[in-house]
């Protein structure tokens, strides 16, 4: 079920509302009651609960993850999936469309991202992928003894961006910490990511590529990029590399690289632009290109946060969407997640690769390649799939992983034709926060 909720229609900077009285009422524990949002300032009624607030994830160093909790509201929330929704960056994305068929839990991870916080500030300076994928195990376990409803529930983990790093690690640890047990808390059925980082040699071999067909860069910097980069990594690419790179953004122009063929927000500056791959505003593109700075001014509010129950040690610094001191000093980023791939289709897993056709930063040429190089057999050959008589994008089936292309979309931004819950289920059978960017 959960592998249809691909095309949310809509992200969390929108979905800031109150709960309604005309939700599900489901028995929860006392410390769960604390965390349930009344109401958030300015925002609408909807037939939903939600639930927000802090985990601790090491007492000792005094790290806590903020969490946000929206329960299915297109079906029963007591027999929905639950989906974590991880964000890239590194660092996250929000994706309201997933209330249609699940019950979305949205992590600020790690400590220093968005509301998430740690009470030794030499910890902003020590993150990387190893950390982020345990401390987020640790959240879980936690988490679910605030919400033990939520045990042995059918489980997926998702994500878009450098959360192709968080998600399959993050599965990994997990799959390894249940192996031998029969019916593990965490159930975890398979996980599914979006215009995902996933090895870097194929992601600057894709990526180069589309943006030379795609005409945003001329073909002498094409074949320089390539032979700057092609053995880089992409976290913190080497100053040959980073150079070159810097020569495709000018010639890139001021365009969204997220969804190539949307307007550009006329207020912001710049030298926004200059975060090109994880450094880039990560807001979903589709209805108005200047929301970040909206969500920005409203989760700095006071009573936005009181409402959240967020910020409650007094952070020193105001909510942004991007934490540069975490992305510059980031420590471990392997350049492949490709072992971990073929460790985790070996034991039978379940795994969804989406993709949006306008996003040149990690785009579909990029996703294509890193599948290919898996070697997996076809289950089912590319084939389109339609939502009311027009083509959504297109899918092909391997064996252990489903590749689905949305044709029109950029990242986290749903196509016109197919915005909307019904176009949730219309996907193929065979898918915030802050980031700290």
């Amino acid at each position: 079920m959960a592998a249809a909720t691909v095309l949310a229609a809509a992200t969390l900077a929108l979905s800031c509302c109150c709960a309604a009285s005309s939700a599900a009422v489901t028995t929860v524990t006392a410390a769960a009651e604390l965390d349930r949002i009344d109401r958030l300032p300015g925002q609408p009624t909807v037939n939903f609960y939600m639930y927000s607030g802090y985990v601790t994830v090491d007492a000792a160093a005094g790290q806590a993850l903020f969490y946000l909790l929206m329960e299915a509201s297109g079906v029963p929330a007591d027999s929905a999936p639950l989906v974590l929704w991880l964000n890239g960056g590194p660092g996250g994305d929000g994706w309201i469309g997933l209330l249609a068929v699940a019950n979305v839990l949205f992590l600020d991870s790690p400590a220093g991202v968005g509301y998430s916080y740690t009470n030794n500030t030499n910890d902003l300076y020590d993150a990387g992928d190893n950390k982020t994928a345990h401390d987020s195990y640790a959240f879980l376990i936690n988490w679910l003894e605030r919400f033990p409803q939520y045990k042995y529930r059918d489980f997926y983990i998702a994500g878009e961006s450098y959360a192709g790093h968080y998600v399959p690690q993050l599965y990994q640890v997990v799959y390894r910490n249940n192996k031998g047990i029969e019916n593990p808390t965490l159930n975890f059925k398979g996980f599914m990511v979006g215009n995902a980082v996933i090895d870097d040699y194929h992601d600057y071999k894709g990526t180069f590529e589309y943006w030379w067909t795609h005409g945003l860069i001329s073909d002498e910097t094409y074949v320089k990029l390539w032979e700057a980069c092609k053995y880089d990594v992409s976290e913190h690419p080497f100053e040959e590399c980073q150079n070159i790179s810097e020569v495709a953004e000018a010639e890139q122009g001021n365009i969204d690289l997220y969804s190539i063929y949307t307007p550009t927000c006329k207020k912001t500056s710049l030298h926004k632009r200059r975060q090109i791959r994880g450094r880039m505003p990560w807001l979903p593109r589709g209805y108005d290109p200047c929301t970040e700075l909206y969500f920005t001014n409203y989760y700095n509010l006071p009573e936005v946060q009181e409402a959240f129950h967020a910020n409650v040690t007094g952070i020193p610094y105001a909510w942004i969407g991007c934490s540069d001191p975490i992305y510059e000093y980031w420590k471990d980023s392997p350049r492949s997640m490709l072992p971990i791939y073929r460790e985790l289709i070996s034991a039978g897993l379940r795994i969804w690769v989406f993709s949006g056709d306008t996003d040149s930063v990690v785009p579909l040429t990029a996703s294509r390649y890193s599948i290919d190089a898996l070697s997996l057999p076809t289950i089912t050959k590319w084939y389109p799939w339609y939502y009311d008589e027009e083509v959504g994008g297109w899918c092909q089936v391997y064996e252990g992983l489903t590749l689905v292309m949305v044709r029109g979309a950029g990242r986290g931004s749903p196509p016109p034709s197919t915005a909307g819950p019904e176009a949730l289920r219309a996907l193929p059978a065979r898918r915030a926060h802050a980031q700290a960017c």
